[in-house]
């Protein structure tokens, strides 16, 4: 009994190490693994690029143009996100050759930040502009000894900052007209308008600034995205069949 036993694990355990050995099987002039079936492509994807420039991606294109396939397509994805693909090549796939995001600093709209903090974030994230400097000189003089007071009806906000033995009222835009830097450095900042607000807490005045464009500036910034790839590259786009889309 015992010896059938053993017969019968042996049985069992070559069986376990059979099936674990993966096949090959040819199914319709294709060839698949029995492992998980997934079938051996005759064309191998490359492996994309990673860049964080238009101007990386544009060097690519014109130096390496034996890289691209038939045609190509630029997709500008979003305003800090553009796609390099190839046309449809077998099973109507496409191969991505090369990705490109933007570094951009992330301002926080619509949350406070203290004083010093704000201050702070609006010379590392925005482009200088009249507009800019008004909110900056608020934000700057609203501390104890040189402002007088500040008020805010929901619309507009009027400061009366305090300067030596003089006082003067500072209007604040609302909205504000803004560049915050959210696209590629290749491209002009977007305009948007901004909300400006003011508000008092146990630390301090807190400042914070909303989005008041309802995100118009995307769609605008991926024009000019497209604009500035089919410029600067007016040749190639002809030459390789490379279609730009937005």
């Amino acid at each position: 009994m015992m010896e059938g036993l053993r017969d019968a694990l042996q049985y069992i355990t070559g069986l376990k190490a059979e099936s674990m050995e993966p096949k090959l099987l040819e199914i319709n002039g294709e060839t698949y693994c029995t492992k998980d079936l997934r079938r051996y492509h005759r064309f191998p994807m490359a492996s994309s690029l990673s860049v964080n420039t238009l101007t990386a991606l544009v060097d690519y294109i014109k130096g390496k143009p034996e890289e691209l396939r038939e045609s190509s397509i630029l997709h500008v994805v979003s305003p800090t996100r553009v796609l390099l693909y190839s046309g449809l090549i077998d099973e109507r796939d496409r191969e991505t050759l090369m990705a490109t995001d933007a570094i951009v600093n992330e301002f926080e709209f619509d949350h406070y930040y203290d004083q010093e903090r704000f201050l702070i974030e609006l010379q590392a994230n925005f482009v200088e502009t009249e507009d800019l400097a008004t909110i900056m000189q608020v934000a700057g003089n609203i501390k104890s000894g040189t402002t007088a007071n500040y008020s805010d009806d929901g619309v507009s906000q009027k400061t009366t900052i305090k300067s030596g033995v003089e006082f003067t009222d500072v209007i604040v835009p609302n909205p504000a007209k803004l560049r915050p830097y959210r696209t590629f450095a290749e491209i002009e900042q977007p305009e948007s308008s901004y909300v400006f607000r003011i508000k008092d807490s146990e630390r301090g005045p807190a400042f914070k600034l909303v989005e008041a464009d309802g995100g118009l500036w995307k769609n605008a910034t991926m024009k000019k995205i497209k604009y500035y790839l089919e410029f600067e590259l007016a040749d190639e786009l002809e030459k390789h069949h490379i279609t730009v889309i937005a």
